[in-house]
């Protein structure tokens, strides 16, 4: 069945049905649509547009639909067009006359805007809980590793020595943002289309506040064409999976280089690992790979809608169903790679020594070292260079700062005292840097709590 056909002599060419056809992949709106059309017929009886016992029969033989569908006894059949034209198809098979009455007052374009909106609005849910329980992974981690030193870096060399507890506070940072860059979303998005019929509105005297009201809306979107040809929050959502995804990139990024053999960081649980086929001793990081490789995916996505809606005039064009397989794929995806990540990151084991040691080698403690100088009133610019000058004598003598001698100390700067080792010792390098956001022991507590109090709200 089709919603139109009435000004056509011929059937439809099959190929052309079939590329014109979205049911293959919008029959997931199936409880969208009937969520829409129960309270597009509550509006329409309180409008005395159809009688009270029309109102009943429709939203039974809805809520009859929408039960079988989900019990399995009904199967969306790919027959028809699109999801839409399959409920309204179901309905007047199933309650007559009464179902035709259902389509007044609206259109196919303004029915699949409320479908995507309703659709990408419960979805912007489920993504804010997998990121907020992904917080909570991380979180741990930080509670637990507040004095578990290691190396930061810069340039992919080891820079100052930091915690793991200060490391993965970065990362709940970022995806801290990341749930509120999805909760902006879900404000600015939150105006009904419904009404909008096919771009000028109806003549039917809709209550679109009321229809908005029944499907959790701030408000009726105010322009007609806008309301049926608006993808802006579609494109948002996409920009925000996209940077989610960067930042799991970036996560697993790290996970592989800690995982290598060069650096032995950590072990992978085996259940977030796979073998080789030909190597028996490999142990790879392949759930953190795939989700660094899927990230272009997501990216190609926002690139592909982007590219489709730059072009297109006012108001509806049928361009804008490219925009559901793009979308539907990117927020799967998206969805999988978070919960693999928080699965892979809650079981994840820190070799604490390895980081440890890794942290005493590279000269990062080079900076405090310099900064000892400056606090017995040294110029940081003459410090900077004694410390090279230090650096130098370590790498000939094939030792660490904190393993050099006194004398050889002295010998490049008489201001040095037997208290240069406590002042470039791991401890003290970290846990003297406690201005807020700073890796110091003091600053990591503040920064934990905050971290509580934000996880513990109601969001």
């Amino acid at each position: 069945m089709k919603l139109w056909g009435g000004r056509f002599t011929k059937e439809t060419n099959q190929l052309v049905h079939n590329f014109n056809a979205s049911i293959a992949f919008d029959q997931r709106f199936y409880r969208q649509d009937i969520q829409g059309s129960i309270a597009h017929t509550e509006m329409l009886e309180k409008q005395g547009i159809i009688s009270k016992d029309e109102r009943d029969l429709i939203i039974k033989g809805l809520s009859d639909i929408l039960e079988d569908i989900e019990k399995g006894h009904l199967t969306i059949s790919e027959e028809y067009e699109d999801i839409h034209s399959f409920v309204e198809s179901q309905l007047i098979d199933k309650i007559g006359e009464a179902g035709k009455k259902l389509h007044t007052g609206r259109s196919r374009n303004d029915q699949v805007a409320l479908d995507m909106k309703l659709y990408i609005r419960e979805e912007i849910n489920e993504l804010d809980l997998l990121l907020k329980n992904l917080l909570k992974t991380i979180h741990n981690i930080m509670k637990e590793n507040i004095e578990t030193f290691m190396p930061g870096f810069t340039h992919l060399q080891k820079a100052q020595p930091v915690t793991l507890s200060h490391h993965m506070g970065a990362y709940f940072e970022m995806f801290k943002r990341d749930r509120s860059r999805l909760s902006d979303i879900k404000k600015r998005m939150n105006t009904s289309p419904l009404g909008s019929g096919a771009l000028a509105g109806t003549t039917y005297p809709l209550d679109r506040e009321f229809s908005a009201l029944l499907l959790g809306f701030d408000s009726p979107n105010l322009n007609s064409m806008d309301g049926v040809s608006d993808r802006d929050y579609v494109l948002e959502l996409l920009s925000s999976l996209s940077i989610i995804m960067m930042h799991l990139s970036r996560l697993s990024e790290e996970i592989i280089i800690w995982n290598s053999n060069e650096y032995q960081f950590i072990e992978l649980d085996d259940a977030y690992s796979t073998g080789s086929s030909i190597m028996p001793q490999k142990k790879n990081p392949d759930i953190a790979e795939l989700v660094r490789g899927k990230t272009g995916r997501v990216y190609g996505a926002l690139m592909s809608l982007l590219t489709t809606m730059k072009g297109l005039p006012l108001a509806y064009n049928k361009d804008m169903q490219e925009d559901k397989e793009l979308t539907f794929d990117a927020i799967d995806t998206v969805k999988g790679c978070i919960a693999l990540s928080d699965g892979m990151l809650s079981t994840l084991k820190f070799n604490k020594d390895i980081m440890a040691d890794s942290a005493t080698k590279g000269f990062i403690n080079a900076t405090d070292a310099a900064d000892y100088l400056v606090n017995k009133g040294v110029a940081f610019r003459d410090a900077h260079s004694i410390i090279g000058q230090l650096v130098l004598a370590c790498i000939d003598k094939g030792v660490s700062l904190d393993k050099l001698s006194l004398e050889d100390y002295k010998a490049i700067c008489p201001i040095f005292d037997d208290d240069i080792y406590d002042a470039i010792s791991l401890t003290t390098c970290v846990n003297k840097r406690n201005t807020i956001g700073a890796p110091g022991k003091k600053a990591m507590a503040k920064v934990i709590e905050l971290n509580e109090e934000y996880l513990n709200k109601e969001q």
